[in-house]
């Protein structure tokens, strides 16, 4: 962990700092958005579980409003044409996630635990596991969850912090195993847990993205 900690503090001192500040200052802002636009939000980490988030990125920017309102079969058509894996799971997930839209929203505006908020989403957006969940509250403001994806998995390994687990996907369990190790490394950085992932993935990728 020593070594991490370490690397984050170099970090935290060069250029790539502001680009974090400034992805953060972004993400607050987000919560403020139009419920089309937080739910747009949504749509996209739906997207991103076993995809490449820059894709989704560019389907998100494509597909625009035809989030809320285009009938499932063009959806997926359109999710198809613009070369994304799942169309028709996605597809079927985005439009079941339209009946939650406005309680989303009311749940958001309540400023409640951020945790509970995650679980919340987990048990009721179909599609949307503990990771997902907290990438969606993290890009709408949340400071406090990780995203632990394969890069974080194998980052925090190979410094010997957690053992690699077996199986790609992990249980509610062993994901909030790994959360508070992350809490750790967080707290012994001075960052909070989105801060910190964002240092973590241009540690891993060279980019900081949402």
């Amino acid at each position: 962990m020593e070594a991490l900690c370490r690397s984050l503090e170099s970090l935290k001192k060069g250029r790539v700092a502001s680009s974090v500040k400034r992805r953060m200052a972004e993400f607050e802002a987000r919560r403020a958005q139009s419920e089309d636009e937080v739910f747009s939000e949504l749509c996209f980490c739906l997207l991103t579980a076993n995809y490449s988030a820059e894709g989704a990125i560019r389907i998100q920017d494509a597909i625009g409003g035809g989030f809320t309102s285009l009938p499932e079969p063009a959806l997926a058509a359109e999710l198809r044409r613009l070369g994304y894996r799942f169309p028709n799971t996605r597809a079927r997930y985005i439009v079941e996630a339209r009946k939650r839209r406005r309680k989303l929203k009311g749940m958001l505006a309540s400023a409640g635990d951020e945790k509970v908020l995650r679980a919340w989403l987990a048990e009721n957006i179909l599609g949307l596991g503990y990771k997902e969940a907290s990438h969606f509250l993290r890009n709408i403001g949340c400071r406090d969850l990780a995203i632990i994806d394969f890069h974080i998995i194998g980052l925090l390994a190979r410094h010997k912090i957690i053992k690699k687990p077996k199986n790609k996907s992990l249980p509610r369990k062993k994901y909030l195993e790994i959360e508070h190790a992350l809490e750790t490394v967080a707290s012994r950085s001075g960052l909070c847990q989105g801060e910190l992932d964002l240092y973590l993935w241009y540690m891993e990728t060279g980019k900081v993205l949402k």
